[in-house]
């Protein structure tokens, strides 16, 4: 590797492109990565416009519905407000701290940052075009053993009257000034977490999702009971429904509908799928092969058709999470430094791999759908268990709890675990290890619960709700 300016270039500065530069440079590597500092930052979406801000503003949408609870608990009072600029700034500056964190990470691993859009010449050729000290444009060129794309997705909105008029999840947390009506386009997760959040903070919301039901690919069951809940908690959740223009009026934006109805709002939020984020970068010019939506593809090492060449996380179009991203960046860093010592090469199971949706209540799952494991195994047994929370047989709140395990009814093993709940993400991490491990049903009937929990519930279903 040493006629080549580095052994490894990284293009792409967030979850999979940090992690995959820290470890090749703590391995040995000469590694460089090429970020646009001036747009996200490090970090990538997750950090800057997705899972951390996300979360936050869940936890600020949860405050409001927790004071009203509080009555029921003897709490008294007025409700306070929510000071929208307040939560804003306190969210980039924890954003920014992370930013920092990253840099850190990178500069003690001793990788290059260069902060430039990149492009790819050849195999082993990237071009990335910088500022001058004077602020004209420039380029630096150089050379590596191996390029590693790790440019993640971005928002798709589709082409239709007004498209200009809305916004996408890069721009909604810092919108001015806070929405006092939200219309959301979208039944994915980012569609329903927003409309929850935003429904959370007070804003008046509507939903619309041109299917018959959210979350496609979700266990049907678990769609069908959060999408109730989030109508119960205020969402104005429309189904089979779609915009046909969006025109700006002195009342705010006004969105024409396909069975003729017209909303109101004063932000319109689409959140209709992401795409690869590979604009520009030169992926026909080198001939790395493309799937349809112009993702990169890869085989189960993460190498491209060009065998210097190799890509990882949302770009890939495979499976759009964090901690995925991470395990890829990991398989690349053992294929081409070697694995750390005493270890085997790393390889990557898509199966079994927990996910949380933080709607309001929160969806937490792993493994497969009822649908799915029907399909695969023929004969299944399903366990079932909803109820209302202990905190709300005092809280007043009418939000009820769903629980759910799919068992494989020939070897026994639970194949599906699926929650609707508070702290549904927390609860079903834990149940994922066990299920990475082969759990069975007799293994979770014979594990003692936590009382009085939600997550107990997990282990005392003993009656099939069917089969």
């Amino acid at each position: 590797m040493s006629n080549f300016d580095f052994d490894l270039f990284v293009i792409g500065g967030g979850s999979g492109g940090v992690r995959a530069a820290r470890m090749a440079a703590g391995r040995g590597g000469r590694v460089a990565m090429a970020e646009t500092l001036g747009t996200d930052g490090l970090g990538g979406t997750c950090v800057n416009v997705g899972c951390i801000p996300k979360k936050l503003y869940s936890y600020a949408a949860h405050y409001a519905e927790s004071f009203e609870e509080s009555h029921g608990y003897g709490w008294e009072g007025e409700r306070p407000s929510l000071n929208w600029s307040t939560l804003k700034a306190n969210r980039a500056k924890e954003i920014s701290r992370l930013n920092g964190v990253y840099a850190n990470l990178l500069r003690g691993s001793g990788v290059t940052v260069i902060n430039g859009f990149a492009r790819i010449d050849g195999p082993h050729a990237v071009t990335v075009a910088t500022l001058n000290a004077d602020g004209s444009p420039g380029h630096q060129s150089f050379t590596a053993a191996n390029i590693l794309i790790a440019t993640g997705g971005t928002p798709f909105v589709p082409h239709f009257v007004g498209r200009e008029h809305v916004i996408t999840s890069n721009e909604v947390f810092d919108l001015e000034p806070f929405p006092q009506r939200l219309l959301v386009v979208g039944g994915g997760y980012i569609a329903c977490e927003f409309a929850s959040i935003f429904n959370g903070m007070g804003a008046k919301v509507t939903q619309l999702y041109r299917g018959e039901q959210v979350l496609r690919g979700f266990d049907d069951e678990i769609r069908h009971f959060v999408a109730g809940e989030m109508l119960k908690a205020g969402v104005d959740l429309r189904l089979n429904a779609g915009v046909v223009d969006i025109r700006k009026t002195d009342d705010g934006l006004r969105a024409e509908l396909e069975d003729g109805n017209v909303v109101m709002a004063d932000a319109v939020l689409y959140a209709t799928g992401r795409q690869p984020n590979v604009q520009g970068l030169g992926l026909e010019a080198v001939g790395v092969a493309q799937g349809g939506q112009g993702e990169v593809i890869v085989d189960e090492h993460y190498r491209t058709n060009v065998p210097s060449i190799w890509a990882v996380g949302d770009v890939t179009n495979r499976v759009q999470l964090t901690p995925v991203a991470l395990g890829e960046a990991m398989v690349v860093v053992d294929q081409l430094f070697g694995p750390a010592p005493g270890k085997v090469p790393r390889s990557m199971s898509y199966e079994f791999i927990p996910t949380a949706v933080f709607t309001h209540p929160n969806i937490g799952t792993v493994g497969l759908t009822e649908a799915q494991a029907r399909e695969r195994f023929g004969a299944i047994t399903i366990f079932r268990s909803e109820f209302r929370a202990l905190r709300h047989t005092l809280s007043g709140s009418s939000e009820r709890t769903l629980m759910k395990l799919v068992v494989d009814t020939a070897t026994d093993r639970v194949v599906g675990l699926h929650m609707v709940g508070a702290e549904a993400g927390e609860i079903v991490q834990g149940f994922a290890v066990a299920m990475k491990a082969g759990a069975t049903k007799a293994v979770f009937d014979s594990t003692i619960g936590i009382h009085p929990t939600a997550a107990e519930e997990f282990v005392t279903m003993r009656e099939p709700a069917r089969s």
